[in-house]
């Protein structure tokens, strides 16, 4: 790599390493957080969820139109505001007072991760070219994820000897040096003529709010009260209204076209399945080994240790030989091998006996999801035209945050509100069949990459 790929790429890396951390290192926090927020007006277990989802609300429905706000205005300048947005919300996240206040600064989070992970990734990929493009990828997979599965341990080491506060607190130094690195990095030209789409951002926000405030305060409210029935359909005939606006918006956040790519479209469907699976499993698993069996809140995020490690150690390998040989035998073979780990730690009781029972479906959890993540990323990426990075980005991104809050929101419904062993192995059968799912849909849908067609910018598949 030259200087500039280094530089572009380690930004890449830190600019949505805070963004991915964030998502899960909040996990190992939620008890202490629920102990000291919690109240009348807001049950432990609701609070959890809100203080996950509002954070992926704002994200999974912002990130399209900051995908398009990327393209319009440049990445860099674009992934600085959201730097130090995200920089400021996770301030007020460290002083909430409040278990609301919380939950509003999480969804102001959101706002500024939403600008982030599109922007790294569209740097990506207008700095890299072929093989090396998917080796970069691969890398900035193994890190960033590495953060999300990593998050666990570094915010179960800050809850046990700190406060759940600096869980909020570390993401400030990380942004500090991002911004300082982004200097060296040339500023590119937004693309003239282009608009951001307020009227289809207003319609994904409040019709992804309202459905998931439907299903995470049913169980206490009523699933036939008037506030859930209303904020259910009124939130899905919003989602409905915004799919069909953006047919004709003159420049849509989420370009309908871009689904015409083969590998695109099944891309994004098995990362709903497999992104929707890891939330769930993480959500739950987390909570149960610390409510249930008892673990700190660093031993639950050592037990997640095996998988960080696969991933660092393997994506980027992975990456590499999905470039070489194309993505559709990982992305079929990945998932699967992930779906078994969950499968394996079915034999968790009230003991979570960590060597027998977590650590072997952990590992093996590791080596199927770094089988996956890379070809994935790559895949889809290498289905859209290089003006178009980031909103292609943006809508895998979104896809997957989409995916992941609304499989927490369902994380309720699914242990019936009760965390104990059988709702937890409730919860392990779904996520293993989202997993598995994930990869028969990649070996259906998704093709191996022959050349691009550079009339019609649509990948050419075997």
């Amino acid at each position: 790599m030259t200087t500039l790929q280094r530089r572009v790429l380690v930004v890449a890396v830190l600019g949505s390493f805070v963004s991915f951390l964030d998502g899960t290192v909040v996990s190992v926090a939620l008890p202490s957080i629920a102990d000291e927020l919690s109240g009348p007006g807001m049950e432990a277990l609701s609070l959890q969820q809100w203080v996950v989802d509002a954070y992926l609300i704002t994200l999974g429905a912002l990130m399209l139109v900051a995908g398009s706000v990327s393209d319009v205005y440049g990445r860099r300048r674009v992934l600085a505001i959201g730097l130090v947005g995200f920089g400021v919300a996770s301030v007020l996240c460290a002083l909430a007072p409040t278990g609301p206040f919380l939950v509003l600064a999480r969804a102001l989070q959101g706002v500024g991760g939403a600008l982030l992970v599109p922007s790294s990734l569209a740097l990506i990929i207008a700095t890299f070219s072929g093989e090396a493009q998917s080796r970069a990828i691969g890398r900035w997979t193994a890190l960033t994820t590495g953060a999300m599965i990593f998050g666990p341990f570094v915010g179960g080491m800050l809850v046990d000897f700190a406060s759940w506060r600096w869980v909020f607190w570390i993401n400030v130094p990380v942004i500090a040096v991002t911004l300082w690195l982004l200097r060296g990095v040339p500023a590119a030209e937004g693309e003239p003529g282009r608009r951001i789409d307020i009227p289809g951002a207003v319609l994904a926000a409040f019709g992804l709010a309202g459905v998931v405030f439907g299903l995470i305060e049913g169980e206490r409210l009523g699933w036939t009260s008037a506030l859930i029935l209303t904020s259910v359909i009124g939130g899905a005939v919003m989602l409905v209204a915004f799919v069909l606006y953006q047919r004709r918006a003159a420049d849509p956040m989420l370009p309908l076209g871009l689904f015409k790519a083969r590998n695109f479209a099944w891309g994004n469907l098995a990362t709903t399945a497999i992104y929707g699976a890891l939330s769930l499993g993480g959500f739950v698993l987390t909570l149960f080994l610390q409510q249930v069996a008892g673990y700190s809140a660093t031993w639950s995020g050592v037990a997640q240790l095996p998988t960080t490690l696969a991933m660092i150690g393997l994506s980027a390998w992975f990456g590499t030989l999905a470039g070489r040989y194309g993505p559709r035998l990982f992305m079929t073979v990945g998932p699967i091998v992930a779906g078994v780990g969950f499968l394996l730690m079915l034999s968790i009781d009230e003991t979570a006996n960590y060597l027998t029972q977590v650590f072997p479906g952990q590992l093996v959890f590791g080596l199927g999801l770094s089988i996956t993540v890379a070809p994935l990323t790559a895949a889809i990426l290498g289905a859209v035209p290089t003006h178009d990075a980031g909103i292609g980005s943006a809508v895998n991104n979104a896809v997957a945050r989409v995916a992941g809050l609304v499989t927490v929101a369902f994380a309720g419904i699914i242990t019936g509100g009760v965390l104990d062993v059988a709702s937890l192995h409730r919860a392990f059968l779904v996520t293993a069949g989202l997993l598995i799912l994930g990869g028969l849909v990649s070996l259906v849908g998704i093709r191996n990459v022959r050349g691009v067609d550079p009339d019609a910018n649509l990948v050419k598949s075997s």
